[in-house]
């Protein structure tokens, strides 16, 4: 991936919404067409190693950045409401 087709205005939108905890990979895909495995490597690139490690840790697994998981949360949670 060339990072530097971006704009720097581009490159700085891309960082907020993969450091916004409401914005899934899948909505980034949708808006900027980067996969997550694209987001990740402008995260790598751009941000110091201490910040990425962080962002890493901090979306490595979380629901809301992967639909998927949280459509599986959030349904697993409306059945045990339901009394499931």
């Amino acid at each position: 991936m060339d990072i530097s087709k971006f704009s720097d205005g581009e490159l700085s939108e891309i960082i907020g919404l993969a450091w916004a905890d409401d914005v899934s990979f899948e909505d980034i895909k949708k808006k900027l067409g980067l996969a997550e495995a694209d987001v990740i490597y402008v995260m790598r690139r751009l941000l110091k190693p201490s910040s990425f490690r962080l962002w890493r840790k901090r979306v490595s697994g979380r629901k809301t950045k992967h639909q998927k998981l949280f459509r599986i949360e959030k349904l697993s949670v409306d059945l045990e409401g339901a009394g499931f």
